[in-house]
């Protein structure tokens, strides 16, 4: 095991210490990891200062400007690959691989945000269609709204602080960053490699607090945007407290997932247990709730079986696991009371449930009778390394079970009927529709988040920076632009 990591706060550009100090521990082994610096309502209330002053200086940044600061900070994201990625695995207990591909993905959106940057925002807007104004033209600006306050969870600390970074600094704002008590390792050195690539002093804090200090990163009329991903009940709290700033929210799901009768069901399978159980089903996107044509349920649920008891999990620092432990304690016991609450009411437990420390084996319950439809494996967010499936009589059957869900983030839908395809997408309640895929698929640059309980407005790179700034218009009227060729 690595020696105990200390991590401190970042405010205005600089190192900031805190005698107050809190340990982690690494989920695999419980052994102490790392203690992180607690900030006090002075950090907080320093943090948004420094925020604020430097807003007045990358407001006035350039294009240019702003795409060679996120060049060079991907460029040092990927020179530190080896280090951002344990510190990920040795605070949340993420598989080494998935950790690795955590920092890859980071390097992506900083690069992807460079270029953005450079042509986001300006166009040209017609005026003298007006017969009464045909010496009119216009143009619509984009300016920054100010510091934004960005809070993010433990299962992606790189990533989805990053989705929140990178488009911030490519539209010329700032931001106050609440990592993952579990883990500010990596928004920490994310803060170090934006002030050394040049971002002004201010630009991105860091701080780690508890909730009620924490608040005052919502409530404070200085900060202009919140950025949450986390649970629902916190992000609509939140929100309520917000007042009236702007707010986007990406939270959770029971994400559905559809298989139809047409498909290779060997490959159904595994893309299901992979979408189910990686990363111990920590994922927001997580595959929870499984439908299959009932003319080959029997058929896929043997496949399906097969390779979740085959799933490599345990050590994540092996790089062959894709599952390793639940983030602590208390989060593997309530798994393992929700699988018990599902035993107790009758529903079958085809595999799993079973545990070893903070490592869940990844379980598989059958809910084919409605009234398991009220057990929260089925209509809660799990979590964790538990999937249901059960058989529906049509394609139409599934698409109304996926939708019988507080949530709607992504749903997936494995099928090769076109017809079936597009009636997902028309009907599926969700930020979006994954055909050939389960819901756990992403790329950087769409627009991510989610219906319903699963939060509003919208990540993905372009997406967020039109969320952070605010359009303005020049209205040129020159009347004398008409004659002065004549």
């Amino acid at each position: 095991m690595a020696a105990i990591s200390e991590y401190d706060l970042f405010i205005d550009g600089q190192v900031c210490r805190s005698d107050d100090r809190y340990e982690q521990t690494y989920p695999y082994t419980g052994e102490v990891v790392a203690r992180i610096a607690r900030a006090n309502a002075e950090h907080i209330d320093a943090a948004i200062g420094a925020a604020s002053r430097a807003f007045e200086v990358t407001r006035r940044f350039s294009r240019a400007r702003r795409a060679e600061l996120l060049t060079a900070i991907a460029q040092a994201i990927a020179e530190r690959r080896a280090e951002f990625a344990r510190a990920i695995t040795y605070c949340t207990g993420k598989p080494i691989s998935y950790a690795r591909a955590e920092v890859s993905r980071s390097v992506g959106v900083f690069t992807l945000a460079a270029e953005e940057a450079k042509r986001f925002g300006g166009r040209y807007e017609p005026l003298d269609f007006d017969p009464a104004r045909p010496a009119a033209l216009g143009m619509v600006e984009r300016f920054p709204i100010g510091p934004i306050t960005a809070i993010a969870p433990f299962n992606f600390p790189l990533n989805l602080v990053s989705h929140k970074v990178a488009p911030a600094l490519a539209t010329g704002n700032t931001l106050i960053v609440k990592p993952p008590p579990q883990c500010p390792a990596p928004a920490l050195m994310l803060a170090e490699i934006a002030t050394a690539a040049g971002a002004p002093p201010g630009a991105v804090n860091v701080i780690s607090a508890d909730p009620p200090v924490a608040e005052r990163l919502v409530t404070d009329d200085r900060v202009k945007m919140l950025l949450f991903t986390g649970s629902t009940r916190v992000g609509w709290s939140l929100r309520d407290k917000a007042g009236r700033k702007r707010v986007t929210l990406e939270l959770g799901g029971n994400g559905g997932l559809i298989v139809d009768e047409d498909v290779d069901l060997e490959l159904a399978a595994r893309q299901a247990a992979r979408g189910a159980f990686v990363h111990a089903g920590q994922v927001c996107l997580s595959v929870q709730r499984i439908f299959v044509h009932h003319k080959v349920y029997d058929r896929f649920l043997k496949h399906f079986v097969d390779e979740t008891e085959r799933f490599p999990i345990g050590d994540p620092m092996d790089d062959k696991t894709l599952a390793g432990p639940l983030i602590d304690n208390a989060a593997a016991d309530r798994v393992m009371n929700w699988i018990a609450e599902a035993q107790t009411a009758g529903a079958p437990i085809l595999t799993g449930n079973r545990r070893q420390g903070t490592v869940v084996a990844p379980t598989i319950i059958e809910t084919r009778e409605s009234r398991f439809h009220r057990l929260r494996v089925w209509c809660e967010e799990v979590f964790g390394p538990v999937a249901t499936v059960e058989p529906v009589e049509s394609f139409a059957a599934a698409v109304r079970e996926v939708n019988d869900s507080p949530y709607g983030l992504q749903a997936g839908v494995l099928t090769n009927n076109l017809e079936h395809a597009i009636l997902a997408f028309r009907e599926i309640d969700a930020g979006a529709v994954i055909v050939g895929e389960t819901g756990v698929f992403r790329v950087d640059s769409y627009p991510f988040g989610g219906v319903k309980d699963s939060g509003t407005g919208r990540e993905g790179v372009r997406y967020a920076m039109e969320s952070m700034t605010e359009p303005k218009m020049l209205v040129l009227n020159v009347p004398g632009a008409l004659s002065a060729g004549r």
